[in-house]
């Protein structure tokens, strides 16, 4: 089974930045959709955004739409996550995540599109304090 291994995360007061990354086990894990997901105290998991590379097209939550972005760095074969302008509300347990099929808008948006992905990571914390 491919494994995913997430690193960053850590805590930063609100308007700050962090960067989360994300190695698979298996190189060929890189040709499949890509995504990240976060689940909040008391909140269903959700998703935050997601790639396939297939298309190169990106996928974001209406929620860190122009703060987060997910990008795919095939010299260190990671993806990555980018958060800018970080909020309170962005704290949450960050999990990467991966589909061996492609993906689109679903992939992320839909309030159950957790259950169709394949692997995950084990989660990053991530505390944004006002």
């Amino acid at each position: 089974q491919v494994q995913l291994v997430e690193s960053g995360g850590g805590s930063v007061q609100a308007g700050g930045s962090l960067r989360l990354s994300c190695a698979p086990s298996e190189y060929t894990v890189s040709s499949y959709c890509m995504g990240w997901f976060r689940q909040a105290p008391g909140k269903e998991r959700e998703g935050v955004a997601g790639i396939w590379t297939g298309s190169g097209v990106a996928y974001y939550a209406d929620s860190v739409k122009g703060r987060f972005t997910i990008s795919r760095d095939n010299g260190k074969s990671t993806f990555d996550l980018q958060m800018n302008t970080l909020t309170p509300e962005d704290t949450a347990i960050y999990y990467c995540a991966a589909r061996r099929l492609g993906c689109s808008s679903w992939s992320v948006r839909d309030p159950e599109a957790y259950r169709y992905w394949d692997y995950w990571g084990q989660g990053a914390q991530v505390t944004v304090s006002s």
